[in-house]
């Protein structure tokens, strides 16, 4: 695991994943890369967490993108991926995490930050918050290959392009007029409101959870008839689980549930 990347999970079992490379605005190296990728992995494996943060420690910054002198130290016709197509968690580690997660972005997030951004299900932001996906100025698509399949899904295709196009900055606020923020808050407050969400989402069973991020992110590149097969599928298993016969128990009991993600 990377000194830089810091991992913790509190009592109730919302995870904090920390990018925590001060003097680099928390760019990433190849090492710090590998262990995001793991972290994420190893803590959507753990079924004591349930909620992700993903954060930055720096104040002010969030992610700078890849460390450019790892980039320009191996030769980019000698440079290899960082996994095939059809290992979608060296990709989209955050989207293929089974459990909830947040982004709390302070700062600028750029390039392959910016791309983590998009991979949150929630991003929550400071008013110091920025968004770049500089990859044309780099000669490069982008590299997670989220700014070009999801970010126009969250967006619509214009705005997509338009920020992919340019490598332009999107605004904090400008950011939270589009809805890409769901929320604007202050520095000093980012951390305490990422965790207030997280902590919505504990009252619900996490065997449904599971099957709600699956059924979202997957429902967008399929067809209606081949979403409601998948749905199917996931309501039968869910009235089969423990966490369905909590539910309805709790409530005829008038008390809060004891899920147990089963």
């Amino acid at each position: 695991m990377s000194e830089f990347i810091k991992t913790s999970v509190d009592e109730r079992g919302i995870a904090t994943v920390l990018i925590d490379r001060n003097d680099r605005r928390n760019a990433m190296s190849f090492d710090m890369l590998r262990a995001f990728i793991d972290a994420v992995g190893r803590l959507g494996a753990d079924p004591s967490v349930r909620v992700l943060v993903v954060t930055g420690g720096d104040q002010g910054s969030f992610c700078a993108g890849t460390d450019l002198s790892d980039l320009d130290s191996v030769p980019g016709k000698d440079r290899g991926l960082r996994g095939t197509a059809q290992e979608s968690g060296k990709w989209w580690p955050l989207l293929k995490c089974p459990k909830p997660v947040i982004g709390a972005i302070d700062g600028p997030a750029v390039g392959m930050g910016a791309e983590y951004t998009s991979q949150c299900d929630v991003r929550i932001a400071t008013s110091r918050a920025r968004f770049a996906w500089n990859f044309v100025h780099r000669g490069l698509v982008p590299d997670t290959g989220a700014g070009t399949w999801l970010l126009p899904r969250l967006l619509g295709p214009q705005k997509a392009l338009q920020l992919l196009y340019s490598g332009d900055f999107l605004s904090a606020e400008e950011a939270y007029a589009i809805g890409y923020v769901s929320e604007l808050v202050e520095p000093e407050n980012l951390m305490a409101v990422a965790y207030a969400e997280a902590a919505k989402y504990l009252r619900g069973s996490p065997f449904a959870v599971t099957r709600i991020k699956q059924l979202v992110y997957e429902g967008l590149e399929k067809s209606a008839a081949d979403h409601m097969a998948a749905h199917t599928v996931a309501l039968k298993d869910c009235f089969g689980s423990n966490d369905h016969h909590e539910g309805v128990r709790s409530f005829l009991e008038k008390r809060a549930p004891r899920f147990t993600g089963t």
